[in-house]
């Protein structure tokens, strides 16, 4: 464990900066939240950003909010026209992403809905060129298959997450819904030959899929 926190450490050595504001939200995200490890942070952050700065999508959807940080990241990649839209189920902290996005003069490239995703995303008509899974683990297999055809040929589709602490390794509990639904994703998306995929070793694991 040890030698993992140095290497991180490295690596947060070796590469850009967080950045003044997006530290800021880092900061108040660990002050202010229950469960403030769910925060990208800043490894993941970098790495959402130059995923989507490789990609230039005219249009993201993240499912999963939180306090804004991966949100903010991702739209950084938007082409000149893009846009992202992101789904927060509890409206008690969308405050903090509303405040950040306008911190990071974001709020015309990006639209926060507040709601269930399982019912937001069917009414939502655009297609999408890059999509981070980052919501209800339980709910992933629901996601991916609401998602799918609004991806575009040649899309993205990320899903963060796919580790669950190591607890993919183990029996689940009978009522560990989060485990059994992270499980579940994974084994669906190793069997289904529509898309490329890999998993990214990064933290609590990162899948990247793209669309056949």
């Amino acid at each position: 464990m040890t030698e993992d926190r140095e290497m991180e450490q490295y690596i947060l050595d070796h590469i850009d900066e967080e950045g003044e504001l997006l530290a800021e939200l880092n900061r108040l995200t660990h002050l202010k939240m229950i469960h403030p490890r769910m925060i990208s942070g800043h490894l993941q952050g970098k790495i959402l950003r130059m995923f989507s700065l490789m990609i230039r999508p005219k249009r993201i959807l993240e499912i999963g909010t939180f306090t804004g940080y991966s949100a903010i990241c991702l739209a950084q990649g938007l082409s000149e026209d893009g846009h992202l839209h992101t789904i927060e189920n509890n409206d008690e902290i969308v405050d903090i992403p509303i405040k950040y996005f306008e911190k990071f003069n974001l709020s015309n490239k990006i639209t926060l809905h507040v709601g269930d995703a399982k019912k937001i995303i069917p009414n939502l008509t655009e297609s999408f060129d890059l999509v981070f899974i980052d919501g209800e683990k339980s709910e992933y297999v629901n996601y991916y298959h609401l998602i799918f055809d609004k991806v575009v040929p040649g899309g993205f589709i990320i899903a963060d997450n796919i580790f669950w602490s190591g607890k993919i390794l183990s029996d689940e509990a009978s009522n560990d819904y989060f485990t059994k639904g992270i499980k579940m994703f994974n084994d669906l998306i190793k069997n289904d030959i529509r898309v490329e995929k890999v998993i990214l070793p990064i933290r609590d694991g990162l899948m990247i899929l793209r669309k056949k």
